[in-house]
Order: C-alpha cells, then sequence, then structure tokens
C-alpha cells in the first residue's frame, strides 16, 4: 500500500471519529472535532504532495483523493449547517456541495470524451479549496454567532463565490462538448 494512499484512506476513517467528537457533550468537542477536520485537510495536501514526490500516484488515490475530500467537506458543512441552524450558513454550504456534484459529474462525462484536461483542477479551485478549509476549520473551533465565527461565515462566502466562480469556469470550458446537440 502506497504512502499517499493511506492517507487518503486515513481521512475517510477520520469522518465518522469526526462526527462522533463533534456531537460529544464536552466543551473541549468543537476545538477537537476542529482538529480532526484540520488534520484531514492537512492530509489531503500531504498525500496529494507525497504521492508526485515520491512518485507513488495510482488510479487507486487517483478515484479516491477527490471522494475522500468531499466527503469530508460535505460532512463537516453539514453539522455545520445543523448547528447554526440559519439560512445564511445552509446557502453556501448548498452552493459549495451542489458544485461538488455538478463538477464530478462533468469531470467524469468529459473523461469519456477523452477530454478530461480540459475540466483539470486550476489556481481559483485551488485558492477555493484553502478559503474553504480555514473557513470551515473556524466555523468548528468556535462558538456559533461569536465574533469570530463572522470571521468563517466571510470565509465561508468568500468559499461560495470562487465555488461558483470556478463552476463557470469549468461550464464555459466544457460548453462547446455539452452544446454539440443542443
Amino acid at each position: 500500500m502506497k504512502i499517499p494512499n493511506i492517507l487518503t484512506l486515513l481521512r475517510i476513517v477520520l469522518i465518522p471519529v469526526f462526527v462522533l467528537v463533534y456531537y460529544l457533550p464536552y466543551g473541549w468537542a468543537p476545538l477537537a472535532s476542529a482538529l480532526i477536520f484540520g488534520l484531514a485537510a492537512i492530509t489531503d495536501w500531504f498525500d496529494g504532495y507525497l504521492a508526485r514526490k515520491l512518485d507513488q500516484s495510482s488510479p487507486f488515490g487517483a478515484f479516491l483523493d477527490p471522494v475522500a475530500d468531499k466527503l469530508m467537506v460535505a460532512v463537516a458543512l453539514g453539522v455545520l449547517v445543523e448547528t447554526f441552524a440559519e439560512p445564511w450558513m445552509t446557502v453556501p454550504a448548498i452552493v459549495i456541495i451542489g458544485r461538488e456534484i455538478v463538477i464530478s459529474a462533468l469531470r467524469e462525462w468529459m473523461a469519456e470524451l477523452g477530454k478530461r484536461a480540459s475540466v483539470a483542477v486550476s489556481m481559483i479551485g485551488k485558492v477555493k479549496t484553502t478559503l474553504q478549509m480555514i473557513s470551515i476549520l473556524v466555523l468548528l473551533a468556535v462558538p456559533p454567532l461569536s465574533t469570530l465565527s463572522w470571521i468563517g461565515v466571510g470565509a465561508l462566502y468568500g468559499a461560495a463565490l470562487l465555488t461558483l466562480w470556478s463552476m463557470f469556469v469549468y461550464l464555459k470550458a466544457a460548453w462547446p462538448f455539452l452544446s454539440e446537440d443542443i
């Protein structure tokens, strides 16, 4: 088993641990769940780095890495939506999760056409992911509606805007193939 794949699998194993810790009835649970999410976010970066550095890329890793990322983010956003229970928190979460579904389907379809490179990860996507991870970390670690939580909410809205922008960029690149038989 390759080290990057082990890190990806660790990220998936951390999902139920994250949820369990998040709902523990202790004052330290929010910070502990944020640390677990932070560990998962670091393994996301680190597994990609190691795959390139150690030349340990694999089809398994190429498939599972984005799945692990999307699962962790979707679960974290789900618990945050439940915690805040406000439309202003639900809207950016829906935008982020919805975009991930659309772009995953688009990438799969483009791969079937042999045009996967047309919708490769862009710098906008990397910035979006970084802002998204920071916002989720802050929102998990601090009490809802505290001064610091508003920083997390602002970062989440920034991530949602970049999410829409990157989705537009990907759809624009794929449009010639999508619109052939309209």
